[in-house]
């Protein structure tokens, strides 16, 4: 969800800088600086930003600088010098740097010309601020590809460790009934029926195999949804959050230390996934 755009550019006498970035945001957040010359079309503005970012913290500064050969202000030399006069004529003494300071004050003395907005200023600050969002757009695209990289590796460590599960489940279960047949030995009596439908249901209760086939299918589909679907981060995130489910049911289940590990590595790169999908539209 990182950005940053810049652009610059000259029109009458005025340099005209934007600049924006963004930080990771559930929602659009913009904080955005503007000069009075174009604050009546804020609004504008903020829709135009609104439109092509569409999520994040964002901060927008645009500055408007007068270089320094291109002033408009004005100053009326003749004039100050008539207030000048007219204030020696109301005091018998005075230096001329007090009269010169209150001559500038009066009206009109200085003067700029009307700061006024015209369309074809505001064609070209718009033109700046699409500048600027391509550049930005390009930037969070980059990122974009290298979290897709980071994202696609993590599936793959799941999907690996999940592959790794399958040889210790028969020797995890053997155990278990070995486990029980040693200490049936211990007692006389034994309803082998009885033992038998135990152990069915010991077995039914630690199999993780729809666990398996399930973050098999939540795996496939987060693929399918990176490809396919745009601004898609909320539903990436759905599918992580069902993916963690699976593997934390087969945690509870495993009750066999190689396949714990395997979990913990899983959820590992889980936490990642879901790092990475909350920067994700």
């Amino acid at each position: 969800m990182t950005g940053f755009g810049r652009s610059e550019g000259v029109y009458q006498g005025k340099k005209i800088t934007v600049e924006m970035k963004s930080l990771n945001s559930k929602s659009f957040d913009l904080n955005i600086r503007v000069p009075v010359r174009y604050r009546e079309k804020e609004f504008d503005i903020r829709k135009i930003l609104n439109d092509r970012i569409i999520r994040g913290k964002v901060d927008c500064f645009i500055n408007c600088e007068t270089l320094d050969d291109c002033s408009d202000v004005k100053i009326n030399k003749e004039l100050i010098r008539s207030y000048m006069n007219s204030l020696r004529d109301c005091a018998s003494d005075g230096p001329e740097f007090e009269y010169l300071k209150m001559a500038v004050r009066m009206p009109e003395a200085i003067s700029s010309k009307p700061d006024e907005l015209s369309e074809e200023e505001w064609l070209f600050l718009a033109s700046l601020l699409d500048e600027a969002l391509d550049k930005f757009v390009s930037f969070r695209k980059t990122e974009g590809a290298n979290m897709e990289k980071d994202i696609r590796r993590s599936l793959t460590n799941i999907g690996s460790y999940l592959e790794q599960v399958v040889p210790f489940e028969k020797a995890r279960m053997d155990a278990v009934k070995e486990k029980y047949r040693k200490a049936l030995t211990e007692f006389e009596n034994v309803d082998e029926t009885r033992f038998y439908q135990e152990m069915a249901y010991y077995t039914e209760k630690l199999d993780i195999t729809e666990e398996k086939v399930r973050l098999g299918q939540h795996l496939k589909y987060f693929r399918e949804v990176i490809d396919d679907e745009h601004f898609n981060g909320k539903k990436l995130g759905f599918i992580a959050q069902e993916m963690g489910r699976e593997i934390n049911t087969m945690g509870s289940k495993a009750n066999q230390a190689d396949i714990q590990k395997l979990v913990v590595m899983m959820k590992d790169d889980l936490e990642k996934i879901k790092e990475q999908s909350l920067n994700i539209l």
